[in-house]
């Protein structure tokens, strides 16, 4: 199908197996980036209380029946700081298509528009360049270097930390 035809869309517990498959299938190809996980996680149930979790705002790339990626709104703050922690992950057979980049150029407008969000951080480990060219072209910046911030392969990762800036305007109420 044509890159067209995937649509970002909210995420929801019905599609927990079709996130199941795309997670196995692309488990290796993601490893070098991924958190450890419990052998568990990779289950249609693992998912589908994953997706049912109200503390995350998810959205899926949708390709018919296949889920061809997922984005998060996570440690989502409202007040006076009105961030929220972005992730993604495509899947191994709809990579280097500008997917990843789409994604978070929508997710970041509905942050923006629908959740009224000031700013989104997200980080990458070191060297992760593709994930760093995405968040660049999505129009986030470095701000920095976090030693040993995330668990991956074994060992503490250090990682690039990014943000995006939505807005400057002034918020009603505050």
């Amino acid at each position: 199908m044509p890159d067209n035809s995937i649509r970002l869309q909210p995420a929801t517990p019905d599609v927990a197996e079709a996130v199941h498959d795309a997670l196995v299938r692309s488990r290796e190809h993601m490893q070098p980036w991924d958190p450890d996980r419990p052998a568990d996680f990779f289950t249609v149930r693992a998912q589908a209380e994953r997706l049912a979790s109200p503390d995350v705002r998810r959205w899926h790339l949708v390709d018919g029946d296949v889920i061809a990626g997922e984005f998060t709104l996570s440690t989502i703050i409202l007040g006076a700081f009105r961030s929220a922690t972005l992730g993604y992950w495509i899947d191994v057979g709809y990579t280097r298509r500008g997917l990843a980049t789409r994604g978070v150029q929508q997710v970041c407008q509905a942050a923006r528009d629908e959740m009224g969000l000031h700013r989104v951080e997200a980080s990458t480990i070191v060297a992760n360049a593709a994930s760093q060219g995405v968040l660049r072209k999505s129009g986030f910046e470095q701000i920095g270097t976090a030693p040993r911030y995330l668990h991956v392969g074994g060992e503490w990762q250090d990682c690039h930390l990014f943000q995006r800036i939505l807005h400057d305007e002034a918020l009603p109420g505050l």
